[in-house]
Parts: structure tokens; sequence; C-alpha cells
């Protein structure tokens, strides 16, 4: 799901697909993250499946602080989270991953380290190729001649470490095309017999259906830099291809239970459900948790925020507005307390203002508002915005809107700090010292492949169509931006938002050479096929990133409530979830945004103030 251009499913798909084979619980193991388990939690339940969080950890041999080539190759090795208490041991053990001093490529841990993080309420999978058990017994795809002695000793150790609650996993998924699954399962059973240890048996799900398995090959591809022709032309010449398997067979799918059954023993099976219902049912979300505003002696948050509004409406309005004038802002500001404050959201704006008060008392210049938050008299009272809402006839439940709260859940405030561009490491550095520094931090964010992106990526795959033509067509794609709105109708009409098939219903004209809808809705035309797997593939995850404007503050240690990942290109440590997910987990998110036109203003008022009189 989150195992970028690897993994495809999205979390309401394999929700659905386990519906369709009677599954009562599923397992989340990505590779070396857990960024994907908020959506894939929050899918599962709504589909009344158990979901069971856990991660397909990167393992090597050697101490990780030893960033060496012959400490690089990297085994893998699954724990499942088996209560609330194992989901905090697996949110350590990812963030631990993923320390400077031990990433290496990728995030990474040796089992040692992995087992002093482990409080007893982690389950241990030992996973199949590629696993550490596969590694200690196996050589170019054999037996060692000794692996029983091997295997015995590791699967031991193992159980020394995470308290017995080891499982041997075994898979039969594609045995057929890769024979070394044979010869290991066999292997697996016999040390499941020696060492008194169940086997269960998985499959290597990395699509939901069968049928999925040629928009896989896509997104493999495109991770790989190659065509289809070219895979085509290795397999053929018996060459080596990286992931070879994916491309020479369908079975990497969520497998029905008949499929299951014919794969595995009964046992195995067994063993698996025995599995599946050792792991807890546990909440991980929670409502916003803001961090406690230090206020002023003999003031609490909410009557701080009204006594702000006080000197806000004696500057701003007592003294500028004629009394006759003044009833609309009385009721605005009496209405906008109440809705806030019943909101227990009075925390978020002194936090915001503040941020706000040190950029102003710095003399750097903040942005006057942005967006909805404009429309928000407090915001205008106490400083954060410089814009008069009710002079401008700007709505507040455009900015806040009370009606989405539930009891479980309280929607969170959506207010953009503009900051000169070269001020905004400061104001973070300045956030962190008041707040924590291990309570403040940047997020991550996954750009996904969006409708021109998606069918050029399908095309180029293909090889068959020329760079030039290719272009002719993705050119009448239009981006997302640019017809935001008209997505969002879409979706709330017909439960999709395609970039693709909007595009093929407003610039039919200029697609119908290539593709078109016909009367009954379906795609025709030379490249249907083409357009139609684009439109499958848009929205999937393809890479990660820094979070341009976000910041997160947490009211506790962030590395103890979510992963923290390093950022490689910029050396830092910074939340493994995105905003939506943080905000799930009660993780509050603040979006200080660096606009260089603000430093530029910054720039010719200096100048002026200098008596440059020629500034352009």
């Amino acid at each position: 799901m989150f195992s970028l251009l690897d993994g495809l499913s999205k979390p309401e798909q394999i929700a659905q697909r386990c519906k369709e084979i009677g599954a009562t619980a599923c397992a989340l193991t990505d590779h070396g993250n857990i960024a994907g388990a908020i959506k894939f939690y929050s899918a599962m339940k709504q589909a009344g499946i158990k979901p069971i969080l856990g991660c397909e950890l990167y393992v090597c041999d050697q101490d990780p602080t030893i960033q060496e080539k012959e400490n690089r190759n990297l085994s893998h090795f699954i724990v499942l989270a088996k209560n609330y208490k194992g989901w905090k041991d697996l949110i350590k053990i990812v963030s631990e991953s993923n320390r400077p001093d031990y990433y290496y490529h990728k995030p990474r841990l040796d089992i040692k380290t992995i087992g002093k993080l482990n409080s007893g309420n982690l389950l241990a999978i030992t996973g199949h190729l590629g696993s550490t058990l596969a590694d200690t017994i196996l050589d170019n795809y054999q037996l060692k001649s000794n692996w029983k002695e091997l295997g015995i000793s590791h699967i031991n150790y193992l159980k020394t470490i995470f308290n017995s609650q080891v499982f041997l996993e075994a898979q039969l998924m594609d045995s057929e095309g890769l024979p070394v699954q044979k010869i290991l399962t066999e292997a697996i059973r016999e040390l499941g017999k020696e060492t008194n240890t169940y086997v269960i048996c998985t499959p290597d799900a990395h699509y939901c259906r069968k049928e999925d398995a040629i928009d896989q090959r896509i997104l493999l591809c495109n991770n790989l830099k190659t065509t289809f022709q070219d895979i085509s032309r290795k397999i053929s010449n018996d060459e080596d291809v990286p992931m070879g398997c994916f491309f020479t067979s369908d079975n990497y799918h969520i497998p029905s239970q008949e499929e299951i059954q014919q794969w595995h023993t009964e046992t195995e099976i067994k063993n698996t459900n025995f599995v599946a219902n050792l792991i807890e049912e546990f909440d991980i979300l929670s409502k916003p948790q803001l961090p406690p505003f230090d206020c002023p002696t003999g003031f609490d948050q909410d009557e701080y925020l009204r006594e702000l509004c006080r000197h806000g409406w004696r500057d701003k309005i007592a003294n500028k507005i004629p009394k006759e004038n003044q009833q609309p802002y009385l009721d605005r500001i009496k209405y906008e307390l109440e809705v806030l404050q019943g909101a227990g959201l009075s925390s978020y704006f002194l936090i915001v203002q503040d941020i706000v008060n040190y950029v102003r008392a710095n003399k750097w210049l903040p942005g006057p508002g942005r967006g909805s938050a404009a429309g928000c008299l407090v915001s205008y009272l106490i400083g954060i915005t410089s814009i008069d809402p009710i002079k401008y006839n700007l709505f507040f439940d455009r900015f806040y809107n009370s009606g989405r709260n539930t009891k479980d859940h309280i929607s969170m405030p959506d207010i953009d700090v503009d900051v000169p561009i070269n001020k905004r490491e400061e104001i973070i550095q300045y956030i962190k010292n008041k707040y924590g520094h291990d309570k403040v931090s940047q997020m991550i964010t996954f750009n996904t492949i969006k409708g021109r992106g998606a069918l050029k990526d399908v095309l180029r795959v293909y090889g068959n169509i020329s760079f030039d033509e290719m272009n002719r067509i993705t050119k009448n794609i239009p981006d997302e931006a640019k017809i935001a709105d008209e997505l969002q109708e879409m979706k709330e009409e017909t439960g999709e938002a395609s970039i693709i098939r909007w595009a093929l219903e407003n610039n039919a004209d200029k697609l119908k050479e290539w593709c078109y809808i016909d009367d009954n809705g379906e795609l025709q035309g030379p490249l249907a096929k083409r357009f139609e797997q684009a439109i499958r593939l848009e929205g999937t995850k393809s890479n990660q990133s820094k979070h341009a404007a976000g910041i997160c503050i947490s009211s506790q240690p962030l590395k103890e409530v979510c992963p923290m990942v390093y950022d490689s290109k910029n050396d830092q440590l910074i939340a493994g979830m995105e905003m939506q997910d943080l905000e799930s987990i009660g993780i509050i998110k603040f979006d200080i945004l660096g606009i260089a036109y603000l430093d530029k203003i910054m720039l010719i008022k200096d100048l002026l103030i200098q008596g440059v009189s020629n500034v352009s």
C-alpha cells in the first residue's frame, strides 16, 4: 500500500476484496514503514474487518551503525502488533530504524535492537524468501549443507528475543514460477517440527486481484526505468530481471480461501487463524490533543483568548468603527467564540497568534491572511490576520464549520501563516524551543500518480508510441489544481475523481482520435485500454518528500505517538505520517508557509528606509 512503486492496492480496495472472500482479519506489512496504518485501520474498521498492524522491517547482519558496503545487504523480518502496547512498540521500532546513524539507503535495524524495543506485545513472523531465516539456510536458492542446524539455531535465537511468540511463514502462491518456494516451504515445515514452532501460511499480496497484476507491472517498470519490451527480452534470454517473479506470475494477489486450501495444509491454515485470533481489537485513533499554551497568571486558555479579543476590540473596533455600526461585530464575535471554545480550540488560536507575534517582534513581515482564515473575526482581533471580515463580507462558516464535529472527532481549523522564506527555519526553531524539540517536527507527504503522469507512465512502459505523439495526447489532460472544484463535484456525484475521465468528458474533441466515452459510459478507441489502465493508477502513491508547509506540534513526545522517519535530503527526522493521519491520532498540524515575495517586500522597505529611492 505504501511500499512505493511496488504495492498497488488502496485501503478501500483491500477492504472490499477481504469482504468478497469472507476474510475476517487482514494484516498490513509495508516495507520499512507504517505510514499507511491509519488509512488501512479506518478502512478495515468501516468494513467490519479486524485490522492487523505490522511492518516488514529491513534487517542487517551487523550493528546498524556500520554504514559500509558489506553491511548493506538487508533481510526482511515481520512484526505484528498484538495490542495497543504492541502498536506503541512498533512505532518505536520504525522510528529507531530511521535513526540517522542507522539509516543507510533504507531504514534498518538488527534483530537484537528490535528485541530490546519489544515489550512482549509483538508477534514475530519469520518471513519467506528474502527473510532472515531464508537467508540463513539458503545459498543461491539452494539449501545449505547444514541448513537444519542453522535454521534451528536461528529460530531458537528469535524465541529468546520474542518470548517464544515466533511463527514460521510459508508461501506457495508462485511455486511453479519460483521452485525455491517449494524447497524453502518444505524446509520450514521440517524446522517447525524440530523446534515445536507453528507454521503459518500467507500470500505475498502486492495487489488485490489477479487482474491487477498488469497495473502493478507498470509501477515496477517505472521503478526500474524500463519497458515491457525490455523486460520480455530479458526474460526470453533468461537474463536476470529485478523483481522478475512479478512479471511472470499473476499470483501476488489476495487469494480466496479455495486458493489457499490448494496451496497449504489444513494445519497451516488453522495456525494462521490462531495468529489472527491472538491479535486484540484496539483503537489507535484519538481526538485532537493540543499542547497547553502557557497563559499569563490568572488566565486559563479560554479566558486569555477572550482577553486578547477584548484588546483587539478596543484597538480595531471600539476606537475605529462608529458605535452604531458595531453590532454586527458584537454578534459575530459572540458566535465565533461560542463555536471555537465549544470545540476546545482556544489553545490552537493562542499558538498561532504567538507564532505571528514572534514574526512581528523580529520586525519581519507576516502575510495579511490567506484563504478562509481571513473570514474569522477572532483571528483579526488577536492579530493572526490583518483583514476585517465584516468590512469585506467574509464568512466564518467557510473557515470553520462545527457541523463536521462529532462526539468522537473534532475538526481542526486550517490557518496558513505566511512568513518570509528566509526566516522560516528560524521560526520553526522558535516553535521547537517553546514546545520542545521532541514534540515539534515537520512531516512527510506522499506524492501520487496524477492524471497526465499516469497516462504518460502507461504509454511509456508499453513503448509502442512515439514521444511526440505521447505529448500530443497527454497535453490534453489538465493539471489537477486547475479543475479541483470540478473534480470535487465529480467525486460527490460518482464516487471517483479521475482527471483523465474528466478530460475525456470535457476535452472529448481533442482526445477522440485515441479514446472516447460511448453512450454506455464505456471507453472506446485505439488506446482505450491504455486510458483505462491509467485511470486505475491515478491516486497511487509514487514517492515521498517533506511537506512544504506543515509543522506538527504534539502534547507528547512525537516518537511515542507516531513513527519518525529520516529525511535524507535535509538530514533530519520528520513525522512519518501524512497530515490527515496525524490529526486522526491527535497530533495537530500548523501551516507555516515560506513566501519569497515577503522577503522582497522587506528588502524594498529596508532600502527605502536607507534612502535608496530607485528601487527596481
